[in-house]
């Protein structure tokens, strides 16, 4: 069995559609950063310790857990999901016409065998130019109060992005490739 430490719907598709059967228990931790944590470190260290969280609920079980966090980083500083709608105006504003990354952690626990295995996939973000009324109808769509950095690529906000370098399915939430070639290696999945 492999549990997804996460209530990500976007997650828990990615997988569905590669062909991989999760059973979603989303991990519940505090995800402040830590005072001048670095956005890679935090970004595994939210991964690991929602993995850690999900797998002691599954103590000796012959089960995997998969967990991620991902970051919306925009010179050095995290961008998290907005508090309010002028809390997400001002993150749109900061990234219009700008390259951010996108940092997603993700740890993969073998709980019979006692191994993990973590690490952090990062995609450089092309924004254009947003116009304020540009990003006053995206506000008023409702789409950007539950993301990080105000945005969803798999949304309408995919019109923002004028190009990425490197993975796509790691902006929408879960660096898919990489994923799947660390399940194969530890056993979870064979294709």
């Amino acid at each position: 069995m492999i549990i997804l430490a996460s209530g990500s719907p976007r997650r828990k598709q990615l997988l569905e559609e590669a062909g991989i059967t999760v059973v979603t228990e989303p991990a519940d931790i505090d995800e402040h950063p830590r005072e001048h944590e670095p956005p890679v470190d935090y970004a595994r260290r939210m991964a690991t310790e929602k993995a850690r969280a999900a797998a002691a609920q599954h103590y000796n079980e012959s089960v995997f857990i998969i967990a991620a966090d991902t970051s919306v980083v925009l010179n050095e500083e995290i961008l998290g999901k907005p508090t309010s709608q002028n809390h997400a105006i001002e993150m749109l504003n900061h990234l219009s016409g700008r390259e951010h990354q996108v940092l997603t952690g993700v740890c993969i626990l073998d709980i019979s065998h006692h191994v993990e295995r973590c690490f952090v996939s990062e995609t450089r973000v092309f924004f254009t130019h947003l116009s304020h009324e540009r990003i006053m109808n995206y506000i008023r769509s409702g789409e950007p109060m539950d993301k990080a950095g105000a945005y969803g690529i798999q949304g309408r906000a995919a019109g923002f992005v004028s190009h990425i370098e490197g993975s796509y399915t790691n902006v929408v939430g879960l660096p898919l490739c990489e994923t799947l070639i660390v399940l194969e290696e530890m056993g979870a999945i064979v294709f």
